[in-house]
């Protein structure tokens, strides 16, 4: 069952909906006021209560991450907010810096507090320059209310916000990749440990989030963290709340949709998108970005010995509550929950092709197996579009992707892998097609 919600989307499509006025009738900075009313410590343990997975793509508890921060520290702490959003499919996050820029500010604010920082950054992917228009408003009319500043609401506890524009490159979207290019560095991810709590931005404790991992916080202090943990029918998997819902492709509606955590991949595509474009059957569906597994949709996983899932199984990857915990435990990812749907009109062999390029050139280039692997990949991948490629190579595919898989410094290798290693695997026939008939056989030629 659909239960959507208007937490962070009440204000989507609304005139001036990105104003303080539109914000605060809207029941904004009730939540902060919440928070500061609490220790350090208190806003923490009632963060956990929220069970807020991190909605960049990691799904790390949010309240838990923050209490990773020292209590007492000679260096300075500092928030800093992944707002790079470079994953292909992934729209979500420039949504809120656009038309809810401060419910951002207002989750800055309580996460500043809550892990003893006084400034946050705001690392902004460079080309979306209405979300950093948007968001230096925000601050300006906040800091005009007093609502940042040396006095926050009152608070003996000064907090600024500042905005910093990233430089287009999606491996900055890795947080300790992100926190170099912050400091004015060539955007590369750092060895861990030590970790972003221990030696950050500037070398001092840090914590990253995600732009909807703080926005929602605000609404969580609000109408206090644990009732909102239970809005979620994926409670008890400790995975709580609301959160949007991205749907692209080929769908009658795509667009952002929030409901209560559990929504399915079929509510999401059928009820809330409008089904698939012409009423054509599902190909396949990406669950959360393109570093996510392509699954059929009779795909039928199987899920861990555990009672929690009993009611899940037998069922098609596509009726399993969209989770951090639920799909990773079905063989998948949940990604930053924006779908992409595969209609039969798609040759995947192309759609694959088109993955690879992306990866290869957003290849870093720092750790050898990624570097390589990827254009060896796409080099291959070229072949078979030519149709020059042999069985051999295309068996090639899995050993290179496999050998990238846990071998790099960050997730970027595993996510570049998991497309060729899941697309392959799915869809053999369509690449085994190009390599013996040169592709001819095949009449898709639509890709997303």
């Amino acid at each position: 069952m659909i239960k959507q919600t208007t937490y962070l989307s009440h204000s989507y499509g609304k005139p001036n909906s990105w104003t303080l006025s539109a914000y605060e009738s809207a029941g904004g900075y009730r939540g902060v006021r919440k928070a500061l009313a609490l220790t350090r410590e208190g806003v923490i343990e009632e963060a956990k209560k929220a069970h807020v997975r991190g909605r960049g793509g990691a799904g790390f508890d949010c309240g838990t991450k923050w209490s990773f921060m020292p209590k007492e520290s000679k260096k300075p702490h500092y928030l800093v907010v992944n707002a790079d959003e470079g994953e292909p499919g992934t729209f979500k996050d420039r949504s809120i810096m656009e038309m809810n820029p401060h419910s951002l500010i207002e989750g800055c604010i309580i996460g500043c507090y809550g892990i003893g920082a006084h400034a946050c950054y705001i690392y902004v992917r460079d080309e979306l320059h209405l979300s950093k228009a948007r968001l230096w408003g925000a601050i300006r009319e906040a800091k005009a209310k007093g609502y940042l500043g040396n006095n926050p609401f009152g608070k003996d506890y000064p907090v600024e916000l500042y905005v910093h524009s990233g430089a287009g490159a999606y491996i900055c979207g890795e947080e300790t990749a992100l926190l170099n290019s912050l400091e004015g560095r060539r955007g590369e991810p750092r060895l861990k440990p030590p970790f972003p709590a221990q030696y950050g931005a500037f070398g001092c404790p840090s914590t990253v989030n995600n732009v909807e991992t703080l926005a929602i916080m605000a609404s969580a202090f609000d109408m206090g963290c644990d009732e909102f943990s239970k809005l979620s029918e994926l409670h008890p998997f400790n995975d709580g709340g609301a959160r949007l819902f991205g749907v692209s492709g080929h769908v009658n509606r795509p667009g952002i949709y929030e409901a209560a955590v559990g929504l399915t991949l079929r509510e999401l595509i059928y009820d809330l998108g409008g089904g698939v474009l012409q009423g054509r059957s599902i190909l396949g569906v990406i669950p959360g970005g393109s570093s996510c597994p392509v699954h059929l949709p009779d795909e039928l996983p199987t899920l861990p010995p555990d009672p929690r899932y009993d009611a899940y199984r037998g069922k098609s990857i596509l009726d399993i509550p969209l989770g951090v915990d639920t799909f990773r435990s079905a063989g998948s990812m949940l990604g930053t929950c924006c779908a992409m749907v595969l209609s039969d009109a798609v040759d995947p062999v192309l759609a694959l092709h088109n993955v690879m390029r992306f990866y290869r050139h957003e290849s870093c280039g720092q750790c050898t197996p990624c570097r390589e692997g990827c254009g060896w990949i796409e080099r291959i991948l070229n072949k078979v579009v030519e149709g020059k490629a042999t069985i051999d190579e295309l068996d090639r595919v899995h050993e290179i992707a496999s050998n990238i898989t846990g071998n790099t410094i960050c997730a970027f290798g595993d996510g570049a892998a998991q497309p060729a290693l899941a697309f392959i695997k799915r869809y053999r026939k369509h690449f085994e097609d190009y390599i013996v008939n040169g592709g001819k056989s095949q009449t898709r030629r639509l890709t997303v």
